[in-house]
C-alpha cells in the first residue's frame, strides 16, 4: 500500500482530505502529519513540506495566482522580486488565517480558477495597474514578445478595465511592442517615452556595404543608436573582437552609439536622458 507522502507526491505534492480519504485512512494522515512527512496548509488541504510558497499560499487561501506572482510564474521579467506571493481571491470572501500573502479581491474567470493562475493578458494589465510605467512596460513587451498575447488583445483589455492604475495600464498598452530585446531596453524605452524623448525605435536594423546589425534603440534621422548593457560581459577574445568590429562598422556607417549600463539606466535614469538630449541635439544640429 502507498504511504500518504508517496499519494501526495503522486497526485503533484497535495490533496483534499477528501480525496485521500478515498484511499487512505485518517489516521494514517493524522500519522503522517505528526511525523512531519505531510503538512496541513489549511483546512481540508494537505500537501508535502517543501513546496513552494506560492503553491502554498494559492492552496492555503483557495485563490489564483496574480499580478507580479504570475508574471515571475510565466516568465516574464521583474526589477524586484515579490517578498509575498499575489492571490487573487473571490471579492466577497473574508480573510482568513494563511501564510503571508498580498490578497487581492477580485472576480477571476473559470480558466484561471482551473489553472492557478491569471492569464497573461489579465496579469500584464494587473502589473500595469500596480507597477510603475518602465517596469510595467517591460513586462507587457516581453509578454509581447512570446506571442502568446498580441497587441490588440492587450488594448482591448484596457479599453474594457476599470479602476484604480486605468491611466497606467492604457499608457502601457499603448507603448508596448514585440520587438523590444531585453528588459533593461524595455526601462530605457519607458525613461524615453516619460522624457518626451521621441524618434527612437527598438531594434533598428542598420545596413553598410555589406554590414548589418540591430541596435536596442535607434533613431534613423540623428543615426543615434542607444544600447541597453546588462551584466554580460565578453566570454573571450573572439567575443570582444567581434563586439569592437560591430561598433567601429556601427561609427563608419555614420551612427553614434550611447552604451549604458543597468546601473546607470536604473539608478541614475535623469543623467542618462540628460545624455540622450545632448547627443541628439548635436546630431540634428548637424
Amino acid at each position: 500500500m502507498e504511504s500518504v507522502d508517496q499519494i501526495l507526491a503522486r497526485r503533484g505534492g497535495w490533496a483534499t482530505a477528501a480525496e485521500l480519504a478515498a484511499v487512505v485512512t485518517r489516521h494514517a494522515v493524522a500519522k503522517a502529519v505528526a511525523r512531519g512527512e505531510i503538512q496541513r496548509i489549511a483546512l481540508g488541504i494537505y500537501a508535502l513540506p517543501g513546496l513552494p510558497a506560492e503553491t502554498v499560499a494559492v492552496l492555503a487561501y483557495d485563490g489564483v495566482l496574480s499580478h507580479v506572482s504570475a508574471a515571475a510564474a510565466c516568465g516574464l521579467p521583474l526589477l524586484v522580486t515579490p517578498e509575498k506571493p499575489h492571490l487573487i481571491v473571490p471579492p466577497h470572501r473574508r480573510p482568513r488565517p494563511g501564510p503571508a500573502a498580498v490578497l487581492h479581491w477580485a472576480n477571476v474567470s473559470s480558466l484561471e480558477r482551473q489553472d492557478r493562475i491569471t492569464s497573461l493578458s489579465r496579469t500584464v494589465v494587473d502589473c500595469s495597474r500596480m507597477l510603475p510605467f518602465a517596469e510595467a512596460l517591460a513586462i507587457a513587451d516581453a509578454a509581447l514578445a512570446t506571442r502568446r498575447l498580441l497587441p490588440e488583445e492587450l488594448l482591448a483589455e484596457v479599453v474594457a478595465m476599470r479602476g484604480a492604475g486605468c491611466p497606467n495600464a492604457r499608457r502601457v498598452a499603448a507603448a508596448a511592442t514585440p520587438l523590444a530585446g531585453s528588459f533593461l531596453e524595455s526601462i530605457l524605452r519607458a525613461l524615453l517615452i516619460s522624457a518626451g524623448v521621441e524618434g527612437f525605435e527598438p531594434q533598428v536594423l542598420v545596413s553598410h556595404d555589406g554590414f548589418r546589425a540591430r541596435v536596442d534603440l535607434g533613431h534613423r534621422l540623428a543615426k543615434l543608436a542607444l544600447e541597453a548593457e546588462g551584466f554580460e560581459f565578453h566570454g573571450s577574445r573572439r567575443d570582444f573582437a567581434a563586439d569592437c568590429y560591430r561598433y567601429d562598422e556601427l561609427n563608419t556607417a555614420g551612427w553614434l552609439v550611447l552604451r549604458f549600463t543597468y546601473e546607470q539606466i536604473i539608478g541614475d535614469p535623469a543623467w542618462v536622458i540628460a545624455t540622450v538630449r545632448a547627443a541628439l541635439a548635436q546630431r540634428l544640429v548637424a
